[in-house]
């Protein structure tokens, strides 16, 4: 999720130089008016539109494919840190951020060209400006708050963001929260904490700690956000998410010159690993309840260490494979389930 935390994975040294800053070209879904609707088709609200509900069932697995594919792709940010030599975390947010913003920069101007680019940037309004900011000031606090508290910590942390944003919805929103997706985030965060078990120091640090807390209540209120005002495309949002969090890392970096090797993964780690997922996250949340997103997002740790495992023949512990069996066991069993209530509810 952006996922803004890098997979378990990422528990050793390399942690430390990983991006804390967590959007292909977002799927259009169309928002039909009432003259356009048929007689007979039964319509749902989403937001503050209606569509068909034959086209929210199909909205909705999309949106699902999305989030789901930007956990994939984050999931690797673990593997292409270890190949990364240089030793300032915030020269690395620098340039990551800073690749990212060219990567989504260029994006809109490749499919909307300088006018579009231009009207999308005014059209975002206050919640674009608010996404921006939550996903800057993550990104950021992840930097310092590893530097005060354990990566294992921030990961239990993060698998708070489905409660945070179903708390969210339905307290501001009073977005009905089925028990199954309850029952999905309490297996999540039960997974994840087996997952980093191992650890956990048993030291407690208000400002680490405090600081964790925040990175996770910021994407989740960006989630919720994005979601509800799905009639805004969040990709400009997100790309001065990243440009404000290269200008607040390249105060702190002291130095910017890196290796042509470390270049080169710091193009992809940023383009395409943090990119590239943040379109596709920022896209499928358009279409999905906030807390459901979340929840998908939350794959993202579980494949982090098998990647690692392959590329670098990092064994993961067997708690972290256990855990990782229970997060991934309980988003197939509630997927399923939603997929089949939607099917249900599509064939009435």
């Amino acid at each position: 999720m952006l996922c803004i935390l890098d997979p378990p994975s990422t528990m050793s040294s390399k942690l430390s130089m990983k991006n804390a800053s967590q959007f292909p070209p977002p799927v259009s879904f169309q928002l039909t008016t009432g003259r356009h609707r048929q007689a007979n088709h039964v319509t749902m609200n989403t937001a503050t539109h209606s569509i068909p509900l034959a086209d929210h069932a199909g909205s909705r697995r999309r949106g699902i494919l999305l989030v789901a594919g930007s956990a994939i792709v984050w999931s690797f940010g673990g593997a292409i840190a270890r190949f990364l030599e240089v030793d300032n975390s915030w020269t690395i947010v620098f340039w990551r951020s800073l690749f990212a913003a060219l990567f989504l920069l260029g994006f809109m101007l490749w499919r909307d060209g300088p006018r579009g680019t231009v009207a999308l940037f005014k059209g975002m309004g206050l919640a674009g400006l608010g996404v921006a900011l939550c996903f800057a000031i993550a990104s950021s606090s992840f930097v310092v708050a590893l530097a005060y508290t354990t990566v294992a910590n921030i990961l239990l942390m993060q698998a708070g963001v489905p409660l945070i944003a179903a708390l969210l919805t339905w307290t501001l929103f009073r977005e009905r929260i089925s028990g199954a997706t309850w029952a999905a985030i309490a297996a999540v965060i039960a997974g994840v904490a087996i997952m980093v078990s191992e650890s956990f120091t048993g030291k407690v640090s208000p400002i680490g700690d405090g600081l964790a807390l925040l990175i996770s209540v910021m994407f989740a209120i960006a989630t919720v956000i994005t979601r509800r005002h799905a009639h805004v495309r969040m990709t400009p949002a997100v790309c001065l998410g990243t440009i404000l969090a290269a200008c607040f890392a390249g105060l702190l970096a002291g130095h910017y010159a890196v290796s042509a090797a470390d270049l080169g993964w710091l193009v992809t780690f940023g383009a395409l690993n943090l990119g590239l997922g943040l379109v596709m996250f920022t896209t499928g949340v358009r279409l999905l309840p906030a807390a459901l997103a979340a929840l998908v997002g939350t794959l993202e740790p579980v494949l982090g260490p098998i990647w690692v495992w392959l590329v670098h023949n990092e064994i993961p512990s067997g708690r972290t494979l256990l855990g990782g069996a229970v997060v991934f066991t309980a988003l197939v069993i509630h997927l399923l389930i939603d997929w089949q209530r939607q099917s249900r509810a599509q064939s009435r």
